[in-house]
């Protein structure tokens, strides 16, 4: 049992199982209206292709150099078609297992040719042992090269198609591999773009609520259940930002282009996960919310208008820091300024800003919700969590929760005045124990 301003916060219990039916069909029924994270392709369609075509006939024109090559040979460009990947970390690895692949298979025929005649069993067992042979190095999406390869150097029966074939692979793979170096794309912005299109949904939302609470009348259940099943929502449209995500990251891992511009995508991850506990903070508010609707208005925490109208209040400020926190977020790390350490930005003046005002106004609602249990004895448990998931969410948006390099900059001792303008008047502890909803 926890406290706070002098009564005590109830554990809500685990939502049911029920939720996650509730939650698809509000998906489903609300699909048009959902955000939609689209991704961009780093590169247009028209660079992409040219990129590819000139990867490939530049692999044909190095492997033209070699001597004993074929004059028609398209193994070359063909495996710089196949090494070629999205991001210069899976074309690396796409290019060691192609010639891996490629060289085990020939081994494994000539080795086989060496002994045995071609004949249907034997080409059987070759193709059986070729593929264990590509599982066991682990070759994944190139397992099926080590018994292509194989077969193709089995029915020729001469080395010189096999030293061809090596070679012409490991040309092919070099220029895959040259081409990743200089035009690998660094799929950042998209990530970026989708954490500010996550972090608008979310503001507009406790938007809506803060309107909703402002009104004259109380909020009814139905309203107040549609909230509820919007905060669900945001569940899957954080999993869609994951794997905007997952593809920024994998793009800068092993790209050159890190060093001189450094990491693009430092502090997107610790972000989202800032963003995540946020969301699961929204959701337990709305879910107190929509039960205190539920309640006779005698009872009900959001029942009386001055009450209502202060909670709408603070909700309304932190839906402005949630909009500034993802601008934080958006524009990254800033470079130092003239004396060493990282420049001021707007976008944190006005998180700071918000959160302050947030905190005072949050402040003047535990003073209203502050109440007998004798008086009210069933609204009395929804007061406390109404607080404890208003501070939780307003402490989760707190500078010294932004990733380092957006945050790691001194207070001036001006804001930091303004933000304890009094040490010596009691706030309230926070409750930063985190349950899930």
């Amino acid at each position: 049992m926890q406290v706070m301003k002098g009564f005590p916060v109830r554990q809500v219990n685990a939502e049911s199982v029920n939720e996650a039916a509730a939650a698809v069909a509000a998906v489903a029924k609300r699909q048009a209206e959902q955000l939609t994270l689209v991704r961009r392709r780093a590169q247009p369609t028209a660079v992409y292709v040219t990129r590819l075509t000139l990867t490939a006939v530049f692999a044909y024109l190095v492997a033209q150099q070699l001597p004993g090559g074929s004059p028609r040979s398209v193994l070359a460009p063909l495996s710089a078609l196949l090494v070629a990947q999205a991001t210069l970390y899976h074309t690396i690895r796409s290019a060691i297992q192609r010639v891996v692949g490629v060289t085990a298979g020939v081994v494994a025929a000539v080795t086989v040719s060496a002994y045995v005649p071609f004949t249907w069993w034997v080409l059987g067992l070759l193709i059986a042992g070729t593929l264990a042979l590509g599982l066991l190095l682990r070759l994944r999406e190139d397992t099926l090269e080590v018994p292509i390869s194989a077969m193709l150097i089995f029915s020729v029966g001469t080395h010189v198609y096999a030293t061809t074939r090596i070679t012409e692979s490991i040309v092919g793979a070099a220029a895959g591999l040259a081409a990743g170096l200089l035009f690998a794309p660094l799929r950042v912005q998209p990530a970026k773009d989708a954490v500010g299109e996550l972090t608008k949904q979310m503001a507009d939302l406790l938007g809506q609520m803060a309107d909703g609470l402002a009104l004259p009348d109380p909020p009814d259940p139905r309203r107040a259940g549609e909230w509820l099943e919007k905060t669900r929502d945001l569940r899957l449209e954080i999993q869609h930002v994951d794997d905007a995500l997952a593809q920024a990251e994998e793009s800068v891992r092993l790209n050159p282009k890190r060093l001189t511009s450094g990491n693009p995508a430092a502090g997107l991850r610790d972000g989202l996960n800032t963003l995540e506990r946020a969301a699961t903070d929204m959701r337990v508010l709305a879910r107190a919310v929509a039960d205190s609707t539920w309640l006779d208005s005698e009872y009900s925490p959001v029942g009386e208008s001055e009450t209502r109208a202060r909670l709408g209040a603070v909700i309304a400020e932190l839906s402005a820091a949630v909009r500034a926190y993802g601008q934080v977020i958006e524009d990254g790390p800033e470079l130092p300024g003239p004396s060493g350490q990282p420049a001021e930005t707007p976008a944190i003046t006005a998180l700071e800003d918000h959160l302050e005002e947030a905190q005072r106004r949050q402040d003047k609602l535990a003073d209203l919700l502050q109440t007998d249990p004798a008086e009210h004895p069933e609204g009395w448990p929804l007061r406390g969590e109404i607080l404890a998931h208003v501070d939780r969410l307003r402490t989760e948006l707190e500078p010294s929760h932004l990733p380092e390099q957006a945050q790691a900059r001194p207070r001036s001792p001006l804001r930091a005045l303004r933000r304890h303008p009094d040490h010596h008047r009691p706030t309230g502890p926070r409750v930063r124990a985190r349950r899930r909803a």
